[in-house]
């Protein structure tokens, strides 16, 4: 009887026992194998016919399901030697497997990514990154602010009040200007320095107010203690000129004059000279003006026509400064200046500006650079002061021109009553219902 599978070759199933040395395809030796080695095939119920009902339907293609092999040492059925799976060296997914559809590979499916993991480390290198920069930037700014002015030096100071008082003043300083630079921008060579603009803005919980003191006012100097030389100078009554104060002792008699001729107590004072205000503004890219009035200056350099335009920094310059051109002179300076600083200020603010690095950090160097602010002036104050003048130059809040009477010997007389009434709502952080010229 022939025991061989049905799928074997013709060879070896029509030889039977006289093949000679093919005891089997493959055997390499001259006697078969012993049945303790050989394994041995276990045939299954016979097969219905093809086609009957109860015939299995073929499977691979037609070719039929192979028969199960005995290895003769007793695992019969548990024992699986791989090839009626075709996976031979391994299980399907074990070592040397098949992966998937197009197998050959040793390692499982790749898992999927742990989005989760992801985004929370992407977030915290974010925020990481967020403050080193923001503490980097915060050093290097501070590190730009000259902190010259001691306002501990002031003498006979009134009381503080409610909310900050901040003294703003642009000098006519030309210090390190060349004198190409000082031709271009029309600013003389005239020694020493004097305020061509002062301004003081309050800021608390009831708005901001932006005052400006125009240079003409008439003032009294009081009894002051010099800023170098430590000596104590008695009053005797002297009227001059506000801007007058500035160029005889500095800032700290400035501030003292302000103090004694109104009774508001100033905290923080900033000064930016002629060179800096005009590289702030070409900083920023220009600032966008509408005038409702063309003029001309030939002092200034001032040569605008009415309507939409963009200022360098060298018109800003002429703009602010001009007052030749105008009736009320002084006056009308100021509003001009009020007028600038809020088109500068949302020139500053805008998105353009602060989310670019190219933009921004050239315009903090170029501000920064140019201020002179007193000792216990940080950042924080400083953008404290930018933010409420931003606010008020854009309607939320109020500008003002000191209340003026009269003059005389051409100097601007303030109103002693309204400037009174104002004091006291700034002093009490009130809302302010004095007018202003």
């Amino acid at each position: 009887m022939n025991d061989w599978p049905d799928g074997w070759s013709g060879d070896n199933r029509s030889n039977g026992g006289n093949s000679g040395n093919r005891y089997g395809r493959g055997s390499a030796g001259a006697q078969p194998e012993g049945a303790r080695v050989m394994r041995q095939v276990r045939r299954g119920p016979a097969a219905p016919a093809p086609g009957s009902p109860a015939a299995p339907p073929p499977s691979y293609g037609g070719v039929p399901q192979q028969p199960t092999y005995d290895d003769g040492q007793g695992y019969d059925d548990q024992y699986d030697s791989g090839y009626n799976t075709g996976q031979v060296y391994g299980s399907p997914n074990g070592p040397g497997g098949p992966q998937g559809p197009g197998g050959g590979g040793s390692r499982g499916p790749r898992p999927a990514p742990n989005w989760r993991r992801r985004i929370k480390w992407t977030a915290i290198t974010l925020v990481t990154l967020l403050v080193v920069v923001s503490v980097s930037t915060y050093f290097w700014a501070d590190s730009k602010l000259h902190r010259d002015v001691d306002l501990s030096t002031v003498i006979d100071r009134p009381d503080a009040g409610e909310g900050t008082n901040y003294l703003i003043v642009g000098s006519d300083s030309r210090a390190g200007m060349s004198a190409e630079e000082k031709k271009k921008l029309h600013t003389g060579s005239a020694q020493g320095k004097r305020t061509d603009s002062m301004m003081i803005l309050h800021t608390g919980d009831n708005g901001s107010t932006l005052i400006s003191l125009p240079r003409d006012s008439n003032v009294t100097i009081p009894t002051y203690k010099g800023s170098t030389s430590g000596k104590t100078f008695q009053g005797t009554g002297r009227q001059v000129k506000l801007n007058a104060a500035y160029a005889e002792d500095g800032p700290t008699l400035l501030v003292r004059t302000i103090e004694a001729n109104t009774g508001l107590h100033i905290d923080h004072y900033v000064e930016i000279g002629f060179a800096g205000f005009a590289s702030i503004v070409d900083a920023v890219g220009g600032v966008e003006m509408n005038l409702d009035q063309g003029f001309k200056d030939k002092y200034s350099g001032a040569d605008f026509k009415k309507g939409k335009q963009t200022l360098n920094g060298e018109q800003a310059l002429a703009f602010v400064r001009t007052r030749h051109a105008f009736a009320a002179s002084d006056l009308q300076r100021t509003k001009n200046q009020q007028k600038f600083l809020a088109a500068l200020a949302h020139q500053v603010a805008t998105p353009g500006t602060v989310l670019n690095p190219f933009k921004l950090y050239p315009t903090m160097g170029a501000g920064l650079d140019s201020l002179t602010v007193d000792k216990d002036m940080s950042l924080w104050d400083l953008a404290d002061m930018f933010w409420a003048m931003k606010g008020v130059t854009g309607g939320d809040g109020k500008s003002m021109n000191m209340p003026v009477s009269g003059s005389t010997g051409g100097n601007l007389v303030w109103d002693k009553a309204k400037v009174k009434t104002l004091v006291n709502e700034l002093q009490n952080d009130e809302k302010v219902t004095v007018s202003g010229n």
